[in-house]
Formats: C-alpha cells, structure tokens, sequence
C-alpha cells in the first residue's frame, strides 16, 4: 500500500528527495510520517503530517528536511538537504489513523547513504 522511493547515495551536503506513494484514501484520512532507522540503532520518527498539513521534525533534522504531500494528494515527499553521515539509515513511510498513536501501515523503505 506504501511504495517508497529516491533513496540513494550522496555526498555530505547534497540532497535526495524521497518519495512515498499510496492511494488517495489513505492521505486524505491517515497522518503520515518518515522515519529512519540506521543499523544498530533504534527506529526514529524523523518527520510527520497531519490531515491539516501540520508538520513536525525531530531536532536534528528541522531546517534541513522538509515533508510535504503531492498536488494530487498520493504521494508523500521528504526533502532533503544538506545531508550529513549521521542521517545515513533505511527510511520508511507509514500511515496511521490520526486518533491512534500507533503507526498501521509502512512502506518497504528505501536505503539513504550519505559519505
């Protein structure tokens, strides 16, 4: 139902954009969010939306990543820019029903190298 892509490898201070694709549905009534997890290391929620289009950032990425949905409200996006080392990790999308805390739904994750 999540279908992510844009994951790659970069240099420190380049950019990626990754991209989460689902059904219509699924924005209009779930809240989104982009986490990460890097080997060895506990899953983070890096950044979500809200059905209002609210957004929130872990620290260590505000200002350099932004997430944001498609015009035609299907795809989800995380851009992001001046990437460090420290942001290399798999990152996933995934979907809730904004009531409930706990994530339901979650892509198969796209790989982020930065060197």
């Amino acid at each position: 139902q999540l279908v992510e892509s844009g994951g790659g490898s970069v240099q420190a201070g380049g950019s990626l954009r990754l991209s989460c694709a689902a059904s219509a549905d699924t924005y209009s009534s779930y809240c989104m969010g982009w986490f990460r997890q890097a080997p060895g290391k506990q899953r983070e929620e890096v950044a979500s939306i809200d059905t209002a289009g609210t957004t929130n950032y872990i620290a260590s990425v505000k200002g350099r990543f932004t997430i944001s949905q498609g015009n035609a409200k299907n795809t989800l996006y995380l851009q992001m820019n001046s990437l460090k080392p420290e942001d290399t990790a798999m990152y996933y999308c995934a979907a809730r029903e904004c009531w409930f805390p706990t994530y339901k739904y979650w892509g198969q994750g796209t790989q982020v190298t930065v060197s």
